[in-house]
């Protein structure tokens, strides 16, 4: 069999493919988030023995000999590890927000598009280069001590193969410090950042990825590649390789990514280039903070439960009777397809005669709207793939179609556990067929009146959103 390990930022999984690869199970275990004021961290122990647990469980449900594994999970955030690949902290998660401060001054002083005209990486708070600048000016012991700043998969990786020393990969490493074209990382955007004395921790990247033999976890010497993370890995899970192609992965946040091999640099700073193992291939990635955490907002205000929402979408017309959601939610903002820290959600066109049915449909319509304008600033062209927990809802993904007026090629099960096997047998020389590995569970067609009222729609939700973007930056 084959093993897939995606360590999410609350939950870590592993599933087991065969060769045809039919997912054959999935084990998983939550993880704790600690919040406090705005700082959002991670114990790393406790990430790390989640993966190890899971494994355990899973080839005790699956007594097959593992024919290689494949590692991805969460991206950003800064995991400060010693030599060892053991914790000098605890790490800072991507939803950090502590280095809001510094991103609005690099924002106001051109630092923020110098550093996207060089890498086409667009900073948010709780990227590598805010947060290790703010761990230099608040927390240097804890850099001190550090052998390297690594991102998640690379304290697993390390710790499961005892890896003399930390590596990470081109895509981790795209944001924010790494060239897209000499495929190195940038030292001048390390200079910008008043971290010329911290470069040190940045650790080399693997190009291609780095592999290596596990020690625990899995059957001592079974292969194991690290690599890519989440995002990329989804792509690949998916079957998104061909320039133009787009994965629209429907979760708390929405991160649209579309394949192609140019690279512009032009244009508002917003979103990254991911760098893939294929040389000159990327992925123009657009991961909004607006997602389903919108969604899940709406019910719990309403009281409704996810299994009434195909019900109650089915129950009010497109449109919802005049509501209309800017679904802007998260506290930090937005961050794709353009960066404003303090857009907020609107909701308007709500009276009295507002229904439960309604607020939903808009706000799923909002998220829709959201979706679309991420995937035209990715450049979208050819077809596209969806995955993600918001696949489960029919009525929504039949919604999305409309909204998007494309067909959705809905890819269920774990898509990014499957993605970092078929990168590992890349690796390895092992022959999987993508194709079927990625064959999409079901194909959702627009509907053509639908789609005329929503392309309406979509200019509209435009409008109004360039009105609440210019009172946001006031």
């Amino acid at each position: 069999m084959y093993v897939g390990i995606d360590v999410g930022t609350s939950v870590v999984k592993a599933a087991a493919f065969d060769s045809g690869g039919r997912q054959l199970a999935v084990e998983s275990r939550p993880v704790e988030l600690s919040l406090h004021g705005g700082f959002v961290e991670q114990d790393m122990d406790e990430v790390y023995g989640a993966v190890v647990d899971v494994l355990g469980k899973l080839t005790g449900r699956v007594p097959e000999p593992v024919e290689l594994a494949g590692l991805t999970g969460q991206g950003d955030g800064v995991w400060l590890v010693d030599k060892e690949g053991r914790p000098v902290r605890s790490a800072l998660s991507w939803m950090d927000g502590r280095a809001h401060q510094l991103l609005d001054q690099w924002l106001a002083d051109g630092t923020f598009e110098t550093v996207f005209r060089r890498t086409g990486g667009a900073m948010f708070p709780g990227s590598p280069g805010p947060l290790l600048a703010w761990l230099d000016r608040y927390d240097p012991k804890s850099l001190d001590a550090a052998a390297a700043a690594v991102y998640c998969k690379d304290m697993v990786f390390q710790r499961l193969t005892g890896a003399a020393r930390a590596t990470t990969d081109v895509s981790d490493a795209s944001m924010p410090f790494l060239d897209p074209r000499t495929r190195s990382y940038d030292n001048r955007v390390v200079e910008l950042l008043g971290l010329t004395r911290r470069r040190r921790l940045l650790p080399p990247v693997g190009d291609p990825i780095t592999t290596g033999e596990t020690r625990e976890g899995l059957p001592s010497g079974t292969r194991i590649s690290n690599g890519p993370y989440d995002l990329p890995a989804c792509a690949l899970g998916a079957g998104v390789t061909e320039p133009g192609d787009g994965l629209l992965i429907v979760g708390t946040c929405l991160a649209a990514l579309v394949a192609t091999t140019e690279l512009d640099l032009t244009g508002e700073p917003a979103g990254l280039y991911i760098s893939t193992d294929r040389h000159g291939h990327r992925l123009r990635a657009m991961p909004a903070m607006v997602g389903t955490a919108a969604l899940d907002w709406v019910l719990s205000t309403t009281g409704v439960t996810h299994a009434e929402v195909d019900e109650l979408l089915a129950s009010t017309p497109p449109g919802a009777h005049g509501v209309r959601v800017l679904p802007y939610f998260a506290p930090s903002g937005e961050r794709a397809p353009f960066v404003e820290p303090h857009l907020r959600a609107e909701l308007t066109g709500v009276s009295l005669e507002t229904t439960p049915a309604d607020l939903i449909r808009a706000t799923c319509e909002g998220i829709g709207y959201a979706a679309r304008h991420c995937l035209e600033a990715a450049g979208l062209t050819g077809s596209l793939a969806v995955c993600g927990g918001g696949t489960r809802s029919s009525a929504w993904m039949q919604l999305l179609a409309d909204v998007l007026g494309r067909p959705l090629r809905v890819v269920e099960g774990e898509v990014g556990a499957r993605g970092a096997v078929l990168a590992a047998a890349e690796q390895y020389g092992v022959s999987l067929d993508a194709e079927v590995w990625t064959e999409p569970t079901a194909v959702v067609e627009p509907d053509p009146g639908r789609c005329a009222y929503y392309s309406k729609g979509f200019q509209e939700h435009l409008g109004r959103l360039d009105v609440a973007r210019g009172r946001a930056g006031r």
